[in-house]
């Protein structure tokens, strides 16, 4: 008799369903340690906006945020302005790059605070 060409896939399988039991198994008793470690309270973590920006904004606006091409200055603007376009959008900008309230808002003190 010859050897069926489904017995490795079978085996594969088999294996595969095995290993996720037992990673369950060993995650079910993870979850209540997670549980416990979520009572203290969650972590405030400070936003870097300079950072944010550069990573969002100077491949489109330039280094210096000062322009590039037609996108405009956005170095200096207000504030409440730069929060709008980054939620909503405006022109070739478009809305949600950025959908953290707290990234939104510290990117926009950064750039606003630039000269």
């Amino acid at each position: 008799m010859k050897n069926s060409p489904i017995v490795p896939y079978l085996l594969i399988m088999a294996m595969g369903i095995a290993i996720i039991f037992f990673l369950s198994l060993d995650g079910a008793g993870k979850k209540q340690e997670a549980a416990k470690g979520d009572e203290g309270g969650a972590e405030t973590t400070e936003v870097d906006g300079e950072a944010l920006a550069k990573q969002s904004c100077i491949g489109c606006h330039g280094g210096d945020l000062a322009g590039q091409g037609t996108n405009p200055k956005i170095a200096g603007l207000d504030a409440e302005h730069i929060q709008d376009v980054v939620k909503n959008g405006q022109g070739a900008m478009p809305a949600g790059l950025l959908q953290d309230p707290a990234e939104i808002e510290a990117v926009a003190e950064y750039v606003s605070s630039l000269k």
